[in-house]
């Protein structure tokens, strides 16, 4: 196996999607007791664009959705105020000045300043919570804000995988987990609790990836010749595919191009040639085999969901896959994870609905 640099180039990531100006099909949004005052101004910030929507006295969903290219803006709080400007023409008599926001950002979140890794955007929050005008600005990572949102996904933003119903409504919410295969591989999780839903936000996608079968477990011989630590993200993200691409051809003992993420996803779809259709198929077990991993580490018996950019551009071939297969196929836990819905997130700014809820919940 030859070790290459990855390449960037990821079919149909969150960043490539553009929002629209009707609320999200999300459950109401409450304004609890203890929440701050609306208008709520909610972002999703990647490294190429950065979504807003809006939140407005007694609205029940998040509306009035924009992306703006990250490139076009010096930071966020340049680009929420541009938005901000046209929102405020469009509303004209009805605008007010939001209140307080929530961004999520595909970053790490600790400290008062935020660095992206695929963005030259930097930015300090107290900040941007000057420049704004805001009585409150909270950050959160995007994966968290996804997580958030699970609990009020409706049917049309979601595809069943697989028949599980999970738990009863009689047994009471249950912990949720999602797992997001786009540039980088993010994982996080929420439990319920007696003053809302908690995320979970980790680094799961950093976890070492571990075989199925003799295949695999060939596969991951080969990827150890070039990387010390074989992890999730290493084969099951944009920038691994590439990786996995090349064992798969090293095992298959077949030549093969180098190619990047776009190209080996459109001739395994397309079946152009036999390395690059394996290597979809491939991904699609692995992604199983991790996703019940997850379930079983976070107990996340409501149900795990596929976010992210590559799982829905692989379309029915991802339905007809071993994911389901490999998700339950875990020895004695198998009927443990035979009760555990999956299915694929298909609206891409639901997000943003997380976001919302952090604010909600942000006095609890």
């Amino acid at each position: 196996m030859v070790c290459r640099k990855p390449f960037l180039n990821v079919p149909g990531g969150p960043d490539s999607m553009t929002g629209d100006d009707g609320p999200l099909p999300a459950r109401e949004i409450m304004t609890a007791p203890s929440s701050p005052p609306r208008p709520w101004l909610v972002a999703d910030i990647g490294g190429t664009n950065a979504r807003f929507g809006w939140l407005d006295t007694g609205a029940a969903a998040v509306g009035h959705v924009d992306t703006l290219p990250a490139a076009g803006h010096a930071g966020p709080a340049q680009a929420a105020a541009a938005y901000l400007r046209q929102l405020a023409h469009r509303l004209g008599s009805r605008w007010s000045a939001p209140r307080a926001g929530a961004f999520a950002v595909a970053t790490a979140v600790g400290g008062d300043r935020i660095e992206f890794t695929n963005s030259h955007w930097a930015f300090s929050r107290s900040a941007t919570q000057r420049e704004l005008g805001l009585d409150e600005l909270l950050l959160l990572n995007d994966f968290e804000a996804l997580a958030l949102s699970l609990p009020r996904l409706q049917p049309g933003q979601v595809r069943p995988i697989g028949s599980a119903q999970g738990p009863t409504p009689a047994s009471g919410p249950a912990a949720l987990a999602v797992i997001g295969p786009g540039t980088g591989l993010g994982v996080a999780g929420i439990v319920p609790s007696r003053h809302g839903w908690v995320a979970v936000p980790g680094e799961g996608g950093h976890a070492s990836l571990a075989a199925g079968d003799d295949f695999e477990a060939a596969l991951l011989t080969a990827v150890h010749r070039c990387y010390a630590h074989v992890s999730a993200e290493r084969l099951l993200s944009g920038i691994g595919l590439p990786v996995l691409h090349a064992a798969v051809a090293d095992v298959l003992g077949q030549p093969a191009d180098a190619l990047g993420t776009e190209a080996i996803v459109e001739r395994g779809l397309a079946q152009q040639d036999a390395v690059s259709s394996r290597t979809i198929d491939t991904f699609c077990a692995l992604l199983g085999g991790f996703a019940g991993n997850v379930a079983l580490t976070l107990g996340a018996r409501g149900g795990v969901y596929i976010g992210g950019g590559i799982v829905p551009r692989l379309g029915e071939r991802f339905f007809a896959s071993r994911f389901r297969e490999r998700f339950e196929a875990k020895g004695r836990f198998q009927g443990y994870l035979q009760a555990i819905p999956t299915a694929l997130i298909t609206d891409t700014l639901a997000a943003l609905t997380g976001a919302a809820l952090a604010l909600e919940q942000s006095g609890r």
